[in-house]
């Protein structure tokens, strides 16, 4: 093994206990989600609590302690520059809206980017104790079962999944959801980026699309799709750490009338 696979290996191990520590901190505020002191950020549907800033910092710490010269971005602190070549995602907790109603599609999210590439994927379901990882050229995975993308059902017969928030995308989100249905398609959302596309890693939905997401909602996601045997977009390449963009990720039998409903390019 060389010295960057070890290194790998070893934050690998690493994220998976901390994601799983983060998971029971958040379940357990999840069990009192209804006492929570909530906030808006850039609308009111765009909301965060102490859960989401309390999670974050317990991720945020473990990994310093840990390897104290990698860098870090997350969703609620923002940008921490290393010294390394290893740069960590964090969505402390990916799906708040449906958090803080209630509603169990939440998860936590940590990705690792080495030398500007997505290597590792962690997205951990803590209602359902599934933890969700990936690592770069060695497949994807649902605690310790191997997953794959749906290797037959077509838009037709399977679930897509579309997402989208931002009033200002509604004319194109509707004319989406409006092609996915003339298709026969069946059109699904359930409020987390992260745990929608481990679902399509795990064949459960056949494709997801949603415009204007930011890394730490999908680079994990879209590793995990990659190593499952799916299409998706280059998120990193097109968009950056720090930008918005969309998101694009399906099983490739689907990935041209995918692309033509979504009204984009994909890259296997």
């Amino acid at each position: 093994m060389t010295n960057k696979a070890r290194e790998r290996a070893n934050r690998l191990n690493a994220a998976k206990t901390i994601i799983r520590r983060a998971g029971s901190v958040a379940l357990d505020y999840f069990g009192r989600y209804d006492t929570l002191d909530v906030q808006a950020k850039r609308t009111a549907q765009d909301l965060f609590s102490e859960a989401d800033t309390h999670v974050e910092r317990l991720i945020r710490t473990a990994i310093a302690e840990q390897f104290p010269c990698d860098g870090l971005v997350g969703e609620e602190y923002g940008r921490h520059e290393g010294s390394s070549t290893w740069q960590w995602v964090i969505d402390p907790i990916d799906g708040t809206s449906c958090f803080l109603y209630g509603l169990p599609t939440w998860c936590v999210v940590i990705a690792l980017i080495e030398d500007g590439v997505p290597v590792l994927g962690l997205t951990y379901d803590a209602c359902r104790d599934h933890l969700y990882w990936a690592a770069l050229g060695e497949g994807a995975w649902r605690n310790d079962t191997p997953i794959r993308v749906h290797p037959r059902a077509v838009i037709a017969d399977g679930l897509t999944a579309i997402g989208g928030s931002n009033a200002v995308y509604s004319a194109q989100l509707g004319g989406i959801i409006e092609r996915l249905l003339a298709a026969g398609g069946s059109y699904m959302r359930n409020g987390s980026t992260a745990l929608t596309l481990a679902h399509v890693a795990a064949g459960h939905y056949v494709g997801y699309f949603q415009p204007l997401l930011n890394s730490w909602d999908c680079v994990a996601g879209l590793l995990l799709v990659s190593e499952a045997g799916g299409v998706t977009n280059d998120f990193v390449a097109e968009t950056g750490l720090y930008g918005r963009g969309d998101v694009f990720a399906c099983a490739p039998q689907i990935s041209q009338i995918m692309e033509k409903i979504v009204g984009r390019r994909a890259q296997a």
